[in-house]
């Protein structure tokens, strides 16, 4: 009983760390480079890499932000994320994802992954 209990308690604990590393906090006229550079650069695992997909980004603080993508330096799209708002981004192979803020408090984003149906 006590291992399944501490197997049980492992499990809740690995999926609330993972869920972790899909919040961000923003600094003040802050870019934050989240997804398109590769592996130890990025600031989530997007598990679509190298395939295209949906990153959803979610503003859950009163600060406004933007989410930037970029492909090689070239600016595709920046869309504004009002507060408790959020935005579809499609990702390209190779684009890269940024948040941006551009007001003197933090901000604070939630960013999850769906993959493209191309059904």
């Amino acid at each position: 009983m006590k291992k399944f209990t501490l197997i049980v308690i492992q499990i809740l604990s690995c999926q609330l760390i993972v869920q972790a590393q899909t919040v961000f906090e923003l600094a003040p006229k802050q870019s934050m480079l989240i997804t398109g550079k590769g592996i130890g650069q990025d600031a989530t695992i997007n598990p679509f890499a190298g395939e295209e997909c949906y990153a959803i980004v979610k503003n859950i603080s009163d600060e406004i932000f933007f989410a930037r993508v970029q492909n090689k330096g070239k600016i595709i799209e920046i869309l504004p994320i009002k507060r408790n708002g959020a935005v579809k981004v499609k990702l390209l192979i190779d684009y890269e994802l940024y948040l941006d803020t551009k007001t003197r408090k933090k901000a604070k984003a939630s960013i999850d992954y769906e993959k493209i149906s191309y059904k």
